[in-house]
C-alpha cells in the first residue's frame, strides 16, 4: 500500500493532534514532534492511542466523510431499510444509488481505504513501540491488545468492502486487500481474502489473550476484553464458522445488560448506556463546522438534511414489528396521535419546530441530539443486542432451532414484553432472528455487510413510503434497486483506488476489481 502511507512522523503528529490533552500539544510543538517523543514514556503512548479512537470520527476531507459515522451511513444508505425521504440535498447519496463505488475515481471508492488503513496504521506504530516502554507490564498488554483488536477491524471493514465475501469451506484465494501490519513503508499486493482472515484472527486472538489480564480501560472509547471478543464473533459470523461465533458472542456480553425500554426511547446519544460496549464520544468542541454524524440522522437537530430530509424505514420493515414491542415507537405509524411524539427538526431559539420541517410517515427519532443546539453525539459502535443476535444466528444456522430461540429470547422479551419463545424452526427461525436483527440495528451501519455475508440479493421494492418532494426522479432508480446476490455480480466489492494502483508498486491495473 503506498498511496496512505505515511511517515511515522507524520503520524505521529496525527495522533497526538487528535489528543485530548492539550497541555502534551503545548509541551511538544507539532513541528518538533517525533516518534521517541510519543514512545519514550507509558503516559505519551496513551495519549497516541487516545489519538488514534479519536480519528474514527474526525473528518476526512468533506462533510459527508466523517469518519466510521459516514460509513456506517453508507453501509446502511446501501441497504433497503434506511430510506431517503427526499432529495434535496447529495450527502450519502452515491452510496444510495450503487454507483460511485464502482468508480476507482470517486471519493466514495477513496473514502474507507483512507480511513481505515489512517486508523490502522496509527495501530501499527503504537504495536510496534510499545513493548520498548518501561511501565508496568499489565498497563502495556492493554495498550497492546485494544491496538492488536482496532487493526483487526479496520482490516474486517476493508476486506468486506473490496473483497469477495467469504465462502466456508473454499479456498477463498480472491482478491482482498493488502494487509497492513508494519509502518514499514514497502508496498504491499493484495492478499487473498483467506490471507487476509487468518491475519484478523491471529491480531484478535492476541488481543484477547493480553486484555484478558490487563487493567481496565479509562473509557468506553477504548476497546476492552468484552469488545475484543464482540469483533471476534462478527469476524466468525461473517467466515460462517458458527460454533466459534456463538461461543465469543455469549462471552463477550457476559457481565452486560441490555438497556431499559425508557432508555430505548433516549435518543442513542449516550454512551454511558448500560447496553453500548464501544462507542465514539464526541464533544461539542470537537465537530466540524458541518457535518458529524448526528447532522445527517439526527430526528431533532435542525441541520437542512434533517429539516427537509427526515430517514425513515422500511415500510415492509416496519409492518413487521409487533405492535406491543418498543422499537415500533421509534418511527411514526402516521396517525395524529402518534404525531406529537415526531416534531423534527427543533429550532434551538425557539425550542419548537423549526420553520419548514418535514414530518412523514415512517420517520424516525431513534437518534437524537441531547442538545439541540449542537450537533454533538456519541456514536454506537456495538452494543449488547448484538451479541445476542449473533449468538442466535450462529446457532439458528448450525441447526441448533432450540438453542437459537432461547439466545433469541432474552432480546426479544427486553423489547417486547408480549413476545413468546419461538418455535420456528430451520429457515423460518434464521429469517425471524434477521428480522430482529434488521429492526435492532436499523441505522447502525451493519445492513450491507449482513446481505453481503449471507449472499442475499438487495430488494428495494414494495415498500409504500412517502416522499416529500414531487421532483425525487433519484428514488425511480434507488428505491426499485434490485441487485442479485453478492455470489453473482461484482456491484458488491468497491473498486480499488485509482490513486492506489497508480503509487503502489505491488498493485497493477491488473488488480483492480472486475
Amino acid at each position: 500500500m503506498k498511496i496512505f502511507k505515511l511517515t511515522p512522523v507524520f503520524m505521529l503528529i496525527t495522533a497526538l493532534l487528535t489528543s485530548c490533552k492539550k497541555d502534551f500539544l503545548e509541551t511538544f510543538p507539532t513541528d518538533q514532534v517525533a516518534q521517541t517523543t510519543a514512545f519514550e514514556s507509558l503516559t505519551n503512548a496513551k495519549l497516541a492511542v487516545n489519538g488514534m479512537y479519536r480519528l474514527m470520527y474526525l473528518q476526512i476531507s468533506n462533510q459527508s466523510q466523517d469518519a466510521h459515522g459516514a460509513m456506517m451511513l453508507n453501509m446502511d444508505a446501501m441497504g433497503e431499510d434506511f430510506v431517503w425521504s427526499g432529495n434535496t440535498y447529495s450527502y450519502f447519496k452515491p452510496a444510495l444509488r450503487w454507483v460511485d463505488h464502482r468508480s476507482a475515481a470517486t471519493s466514495l471508492a477513496a473514502f474507507p481505504y483512507i480511513l481505515y488503513y489512517r486508523i490502522n496504521s496509527n495501530a501499527n506504530m503504537i504495536i510496534e513501540n510499545i513493548d520498548k516502554i518501561e511501565g508496568p507490564v499489565n498497563e502495556k498488554a492493554a495498550v497492546k491488545g485494544e491496538c492488536l483488536a482496532v487493526r483487526a477491524w479496520c482490516h474486517l471493514n476493508l476486506v468486506q468492502l473490496y473483497g469477495k465475501r467469504y465462502e466456508a469451506g473454499k479456498q477463498n484465494t480472491q482478491a482482498g486487500i493488502p494487509i497492513i501490519i508494519s509502518n514499514s513503508g514497502v508496498d504491499q499486493p493484495r492478499s487473498t481474502v483467506e490471507d487476509v482472515y487468518k491475519q484478523i484472527n491471529a491480531d484478535l486472538d492476541q488481543a484477547i489473550s493480553l486484555l484478558s489480564t490487563a487493567v481496565a480501560r479509562p473509557a468506553k472509547t477504548h476497546v476492552n476484553l468484552n469488545v475484543a471478543k464482540g469483533f471476534k464473533a462478527r469476524v466468525a459470523l461473517t467466515m460462517q464458522d458458527w460454533s466459534t461465533a456463538a461461543k465469543m458472542a455469549k462471552e463477550a456480553r457476559t457481565g452486560l445488560s441490555l438497556m431499559s425500554n425508557a432508555d430505548y426511547l433516549g435518543g442513542f446519544t449516550q454512551i454511558a448506556n448500560t447496553e453500548w460496549m464501544w462507542g465514539a464520544n464526541q464533544l461539542a468542541d470537537q465537530v466540524p463546522t458541518y457535518g458529524s454524524f448526528y447532522s445527517y440522522v439526527s430526528a431533532n437537530f435542525n441541520s437542512s438534511w434533517n429539516r427537509l430530509e427526515p430517514k425513515m424505514i422500511n415500510s415492509v420493515l416496519y409492518a413487521k414489528i409487533a405492535s406491543t414491542d418498543i422499537r415500533k415507537k421509534l418511527w411514526w405509524d402516521g396517525t395524529t396521535a402518534d404525531k406529537v411524539n415526531f416534531p423534527g427538526a427543533i429550532d434551538a431559539a425557539t425550542n419548537a419546530p423549526a420553520s419548514g420541517v418535514k414530518v412523514i410517515k415512517y420517520m424516525h427519532r431513534k437518534f437524537k441530539v441531547q442538545d439541540v443546539n449542537s450537533r454533538a453525539g456519541d456514536i454506537p459502535f456495538m452494543r449488547v443486542a448484538e451479541m445476542y443476535l449473533i449468538e442466535a444466528e450462529a446457532l439458528a444456522r448450525s441447526g441448533q432451532d432450540a438453542a437459537a430461540a432461547t439466545a433469541l429470547y432474552p432480546l426479544a422479551v427486553s423489547r417486547n414484553p408480549s413476545y413468546v419463545l419461538s418455535t420456528k424452526t430451520g429457515n423460518d427461525l434464521i429469517d425471524e432472528i434477521m428480522i430482529q436483527r434488521r429492526i435492532e440495528l436499523w441505522g447502525e451501519g451493519f445492513r450491507f455487510y449482513d446481505l453481503k455475508r449471507t449472499d442475499s440479493e438487495l430488494n428495494r421494492n414494495g415498500m409504500d413510503n412517502p416522499r416529500v418532494s414531487s421532483t425525487v426522479t433519484y428514488t425511480d432508480i434507488a428505491f426499485t434497486l434490485s441487485k442479485p446476490k453478492p455470489s453473482r455480480s461484482n456491484v458488491w466489492e468497491y473498486k480499488i483506488p485509482q490513486d492506489e494502483i497508480d503509487v503502489n508498486k505491488a498493485i497493477g491495473p491488473e488488480d483492480q476489481n472486475p
